[in-house]
Formats: structure tokens, sequence, C-alpha cells
């Protein structure tokens, strides 16, 4: 049984850091995407980053370029998400999620695994 489970969200200042960890267990994505997803309340769930586990390239809502990172670690079957400069509008459950194919897609319906989220709220 695959397994996604997040940490480290929580509550900062604008202009704040937070670093959001996602473990994978049950199987690994060698050959696939993990990415980030957030929802805000009353807004759909929307794409923010993706890592293709085989090679390392990574993708970026443009809302967040230049203030998160992702990043991954095989040995841990891990990926982070480093999120720097937080805004108000950040403010969302991040959840983490994985597709077994190699090809990145945005849409949260192309993803087959998810975790149950973490709060992050970035207050002004």
């Amino acid at each position: 049984q695959v397994q996604l489970v997040e940490s480290g969200g929580g509550l900062v200042q604008a202009g704040g850091s937070l670093r959001l960890s996602c473990v994978a267990s049950g199987r690994t994505f060698s050959s696939g995407i993990m990415g980030w997803f957030r929802q805000a309340p009353g807004m759909e769930r929307e794409f923010v980053a993706a890592i293709r586990w085989s090679d390392g390239m990574t993708w970026y809502a443009d809302s967040v370029k230049g203030r998160f990172a992702i990043s991954r670690d095989n040995a841990k079957n891990t990926e982070y998400l480093q999120m720097n400069s937080l805004k108000p509008e950040d403010t969302a459950i991040y959840y983490c999620a994985a597709r077994g194919d190699y090809r990145i897609r945005y849409d949260p319906h192309e993803y087959d695994y998810w975790g149950q989220g973490t709060q992050v709220t970035a207050s002004s």
C-alpha cells in the first residue's frame, strides 16, 4: 500500500520560510513524478511544483518561481519543498502527490497518490 506523509507546515509571518517534507512508502517513484499542490478555502487545488525522480528536472507555478524550491532525496524516498519569502496568498493546505509516469502533468487528476495535507499559513 502506497503512503505519502507530509510534515513541516505551520504558521509564519509574511516574509518567513518553511520547509515541507513528504515521505513515500510502499513503492518508489524512480521513473515517475512527485509534486506539491495547494488548496485554499473555496478554491480549486492548484499545482505548485514537481520533480522528476530519475533526473531531478523541476517545474514550478509562476506564482512561486524564485521563492520555492523542490528537491528530493533518493535514499530516503523523500521530497522537499523549501518555501521562502512567504506571502499571505500562499496560505493553503499543501498536498504531496505522486504519479508513476515520467511525463509532467499540472492537473491534480493526473496524480495517482496523495498525502493527507499540511496547513501552511503566512500572516500579514
